[in-house]
């Protein structure tokens, strides 16, 4: 199995190195770090890269529904074929539990968001993915050159999201509590009925009388 960095987690679950594993264990003996090539734009077409991924992706597809991935180990690169196929069945025994179904890749345009790349150890490289719905295949190839011809070396195949995702909408608040019942007149909070008050007293009459030492206005009044 290929030792991967971290940032590829999940990648490339069957991929075998025979001879760049001994390279990785020399370079760590050495105390310098040597700085790896950038990886290059691959010479090859559309149609080429097509080929490659969906015969890649389709014997993954198949060896999935019947269990049997003879097909797409005969298809990998010395390395890969390493694995036997009974390896492959159990590294992909997850996806046939899932019931995964890769064969809309026969039809989709795959879009890429990693270009057809030689990678520093020769290998070519892409990723990306086949827009579907309500998921998408996410996928990672590598392939070993042999013979004038690339040859599976390493796969990746994941089921996505096609789209954003909406959030969960928020927890509706508590309904808010009744408003208290008001007592009924004469009645305490606890129960005892008051005493009910008796009839309102009328206000004192205010008589009014004329000011001392000046005349009324009774014309009878002599």
């Amino acid at each position: 199995m290929v030792i991967l960095p971290l940032g590829r987690a999940a990648l490339f679950s069957c991929l075998v190195i025979a001879a760049v594993l001994p390279r990785v264990v020399h370079a760590q003996a050495q105390p310098k770090a040597v700085a790896q090539a950038a990886p290059t734009p691959a010479q090859i077409d559309r149609n080429g890269v097509l080929i490659l991924i969906r015969s890649a992706l389709i014997a993954l597809d198949q060896g999935n529904k019947t269990g049997n991935y003879t097909v797409l180990r005969d298809l990998g690169a010395p390395g890969f074929q390493t694995n036997t196929a009974a390896r492959l069945a159990e590294i992909f025994v997850a996806q046939r539990k899932d019931n995964v179904d890769l064969s809309g890749v026969a039809v989709l345009e795959p879009q890429l968001n990693v270009l057809p790349q030689i990678e520093a150890n020769g290998m070519l490289r892409m990723a990306g993915f086949f827009p579907s719905v309500p998921t998408q295949v996410n996928f990672e190839l590598m392939f070993a050159p042999v013979n004038g011809q690339w040859r599976l070396f390493g796969i990746s195949v994941n089921i996505g999201q096609s789209g954003p995702v909406a959030p969960n909408p928020p927890t509706p608040a508590a309904p808010l509590a009744a408003a208290q019942k008001q007592p009924a007149p004469g009645v305490n909070p606890n129960g005892t009925k008051q005493p009910s008050p008796g009839p309102a007293k009328p206000a004192p009459a205010v008589k009014l009388t004329p000011s001392e030492g000046k005349p009324t206005d009774n014309p009878q009044a002599k």
